[in-house]
């Protein structure tokens, strides 16, 4: 499956892929593939986006327009949060199939994809982002890391980051820098990005070295992964997802899509 074959859902205004988990990673590395041929082949090809959608990602771009017309420019947006998924199936024009965590897809696209791919890991503390990497590596034989970058830098510091990234030749670039930063870092910098795939991961880097610990299954199955995250760390995230989830579900149901029953019975979803 290639970019061009992915079905979108409007989710909160938000144009959502519908995807499974292995088609997003099919999708990536197919657009690495493509991107590295139009490179030999002498052209300039833009970097593929890939932002993600959740309650709190949908609750800030309905409340700021300026967050809003940066997720509109993404290639990919997936469904990070269960909930998407959830309302997805009753008040989008088609459901997405599965949620697509990133916490699951740094990992979904070294297991589900034998090829080797170059990493350059941009964003989170010094310690923490390498401390990602040396863990990527050990786990996977085939997630090569081209480099880190620690996310605390100046902004008259970005071009001399951009030039190392450039330097490096990643095939994917992840940014953990958090929501609006890291995709207005993406959008300002797309231009100059010599990398075939960004994807933007948030505390992703924080999962992977276990400062930040996973919800249980069920509790993932059942959209409360935010539950268990503001409960571990309610001083820092409780009255987040309190705000932020609420709202969120409204906007989901504002920009909800009636679909049309086909003649003669339901239309199965």
């Amino acid at each position: 499956m290639k970019l061009k074959d992915v079905n979108f859902a409007r989710v909160g205004g938000l144009k959502t892929a519908c995807l499974t988990r292995p088609q997003l990673v099919e999708v990536i590395a197919a657009t690495v593939a493509d991107y590295r041929q139009q490179v030999e082949a002498g052209e300039r090809p833009l970097p593929v986006l890939v932002f993600d959608s959740n309650g709190q990602g949908i609750s800030l771009a309905n409340s700021d327009p300026g967050f809003m017309q940066l997720l509109a420019q993404a290639d990919i947006i997936h469904a990070d949060g269960q909930s998407v998924v959830k309302m997805s199936r009753r008040f989008a024009e088609r459901p997405i199939p599965e949620r697509s965590a990133t916490t699951d897809l740094i990992h979904d696209i070294p297991r589900l994809h034998n090829r080797p791919l170059r990493h350059f890991l941009l964003g989170g503390k010094e310690q923490v982002v390498n401390e990602c990497a040396w863990r990527m590596q050990q786990s996977y034989e085939n997630f090569a890391i081209a480099g880190t970058q620690h996310g605390y830098f100046l902004e008259e510091d970005e071009q001399r980051v951009i030039d190392h990234i450039n330097r490096l030749k990643p095939d994917v670039l992840w940014i953990g820098l958090g929501k609006p930063k890291e995709q207005a870092f993406c959008i300002r910098h797309k231009w100059n990005l010599q990398v075939p795939v960004i994807i933007t991961c948030g505390g992703c880097y924080n999962y992977v070295t276990g400062d930040y610990r996973r919800a249980p299954q069920f509790m993932q199955e059942w959209g409360l992964e935010w539950l268990h995250r503001a409960l571990s760390e309610p001083r820092k995230f409780l009255w987040r997802y309190l705000t932020t989830n609420p709202h969120a579900l409204y906007c989901m149901y504002k920009h909800r899509v009636t679909r049309q029953q086909p003649h003669g019975g339901t239309n199965g979803y």
